[in-house]
């Protein structure tokens, strides 16, 4: 990690970053951007291909570890890019604002951002197009695909083949968000470090290679123990250098365990996405997941980690120093209505006195938690003297920052309520649905699992309230009528309940639970249509594509350049299998009933 942070500051690194981050919001420049190499050699290798029954030599192992070393701290670049870094840098609130919070952040309708008025760009309700803010979330595959590929694609990778697994991990975590947020892209070229990819390939095509680069992850690195000790010590060295994922080595487990159980974990979350439309292989690849081994503590959950990283969550510049998102009124919602412990100490009330425009009624500072509804067409203004609406409310600095909360790949309770959910569907998963459900609720909490949580204090309550409260959302500022909750489900497992309600009661959970990672609770809002959340005002701000009541599918890609408007239309379009619009639905996103 020293040599990182010493190397990430010389010329060296800043050209990498510089060149990786080109044209960070035109998607046609980024897929020109070529994998940065600081040799002239551009190398395409077979990233699908682990050769780990091959036996190492110590004179090909030092030969690989000392050429790469250059590419290593590249690829941890990347790390740091698929949760929200920059330029080499840790996550931090520019770059993760594009990639999260103009976009899955408003549409899984954990945040609404309270004015329109950007230096870059405005963005006037939530499903509002914009050029400027729609590939964010490219741009962040973008770097994290042009930092990891050039070591996945070096020929000397192969001498050490569990770096070649982990890193491949790397990108398939990365590649499987961007599949699920705005669907085809060119997948099987990106893989191939090519400097000018032309073809997308299908979501399908997509989740099948990935699942198939899982196996062989896997596979991989359970061989790591039969390696001859000299081997293993020196790859957990070098893991321990470059890889910063690992929420292990605050426990002393430096094993290739965590690694393991991502990848397995990352196929059971693809397994349930397919559900609907192709359930026996959602089956297959779930339980292959769950007998190979998922995630079961906080120990072996991965992620980017501010207790082994050290930096805050980007999403505390972004909200209360920026001023740029506050709460959604269908989470303020869902979570008063079950009495959530996040009402007691992580959301608060509003910051300002807020005058209703009509009634002229004041709701004085602190009175409330009040959210904003999505879809609001909201004014210029990122101070309270300028927009009323930044007195709505926000969360705890306190609680995000002090407790270092973490911005995971694959969080514990997010597994447990994606096992609960197989065994609802009667597949095998090692226990019950109730036992996982209620395992996943014990795990829910954002806090470091270090740092202590007051979430616990009230778990007992929370986990036996069999009814919601009755509650009305209110806008203060008298811009809408009343908003009665829609959540009709309690907390508490009920074996009388039907399979459907059971099933909401999982993905409702599990939506708490995700929070703040907004890519996976969209999709399982899309999947399943759980949580019910309030319906997104001026959905005909977004494209025209959206009818009213509806919610956004995908993130359109929008190309702005020649070159990428015409590999849209080649290529693009058709592996959509439908327009480049909001309202088009991915792959495993089908019409019909859950069960």
């Amino acid at each position: 990690m020293k040599k990182y942070i010493m190397f990430a500051g010389s010329l060296l690194f800043a050209s990498f970053a510089m060149q990786s981050c080109l044209d960070y919001d035109d998607p046609g420049a980024e897929r020109g951007v070529n994998s940065t190499e600081t040799e002239t050699t551009h190398f395409v290798g077979n990233v699908d291909s682990i050769p780990y029954l091959n036996q190492p030599t110590p004179h090909g192992v030092d030969s690989a570890l000392t050429t790469l070393e250059t590419y290593f701290m590249q690829s941890l670049s990347g790390q740091y890019n698929i949760r929200g870094g920059k330029e080499g840098g840790l996550p931090a609130a520019h770059a993760y604002q594009r990639q999260y919070c103009l976009g899955p952040d408003l549409y899984a309708q954990y945040f609404t951002v309270p004015h329109k008025d950007f230096m870059y760009g405005t963005l006037t309700s939530t499903y509002n197009v914009s050029a400027e803010f729609n590939n964010g979330p490219l741009g962040a595959y973008t770097m994290a695909k042009n930092a990891i590929m050039p070591l996945l694609n070096h020929p000397l990778i192969d001498s050490i083949p569990e770096m070649k697994a982990i890193n491949l991990l790397y990108y398939c975590v990365i590649a499987q968000e961007q599949a699920d947020l705005s669907g085809p892209f060119t997948y099987f070229e990106d893989k191939q470090n090519s400097e000018s990819p032309e073809e997308y390939n299908s979501v399908r095509e997509i989740y099948y290679g990935i699942v198939e680069n899982l196996d062989t992850i896997v596979a991989c690195l359970k061989h790591f123990e039969t390696r001859p000790e000299w081997y293993k010590e020196k790859i957990m060295e070098v893991t321990g250098e470059y890889c910063v994922t690992n929420r292990g080595v605050l426990y002393g487990d430096m094993s290739m365990n965590s690694y393991i159980k991502l990848a397995n974990s990352l196929k059971l979350r693809m397994a349930m996405h397919i559900v609907k439309v192709e359930p026996e292989t959602a089956r297959r690849w779930a339980e292959e997941a769950v007998a190979s081994g998922v995630v079961e503590s906080e120990a072996e959950q991965q992620g980017i980690f501010p207790t082994i990283s050290g930096f805050t969550h980007p999403i505390v510049d972004i909200a209360n120093n920026w001023n740029d998102l506050r709460l959604c009124a269908s989470f303020e919602s869902l979570l008063m209505s079950l009495d959530h412990p996040y009402t007691k100490y992580l959301f608060l009330p509003n910051g300002y006195d807020i005058e209703n425009k009509v009634t002229k009624e004041i709701t004085p500072a602190g009175d409330r938690i009040c959210g904003i509804r999505a879809g609001t067409l909201v004014g210029n203004g990122q101070t309270f003297a300028q927009n009323k609406r930044q007195a709505y409310s926000t969360f705890s600095t306190d609680v995000i920052a002090r407790s270092q909360c973490p911005t995971y790949f694959v969080k514990w309770a997010e597994v447990d309520f994606l096992r609960a959910e197989g065994a609802l569907r009667g597949w095998e998963m090692g226990g019950t649905a109730q036992f996982f459900y209620e395992r996943g609720i014990d795990n829910a909490y954002i806090e470091d699992p270090l740092n202590g949580s007051q979430y616990k204090g009230s778990l007992n309550a929370y986990k036996n309230l069999e009814q919601p409260v009755n509650y009305i959302s209110r806008d203060p500022m008298g811009d809408g009528p009343d908003w009665p909750s829609v959540t009709t489900i309690g907390v508490k497992w009920n074996e009388g309940d039907d399979q459907e309600t059971k099933l909401e009661k999982i993905i409702t959970q599990k939506y708490i639970a995700l929070f703040p990672l907004s890519t996976e609770a969209w999709a399982e809002l899309r999947r399943t249509g759980y949580p019910k959340l309030f319906p997104v005002l001026n959905t005909d701000d977004g494209d025209g594509s959206i009818e009213q009541g509806d919610m956004i599918r995908r993130i359109p890609w929008v190309p702005t350049d020649p070159i990428a408007v015409s590999m849209v239309e080649a290529s693009g379009i058709p592996a959509l299998g439908g327009p480049d619009e909001q309202a088009t639905r991915l792959w495993w996103d089908v019409e019909g009933p859950n069960f």
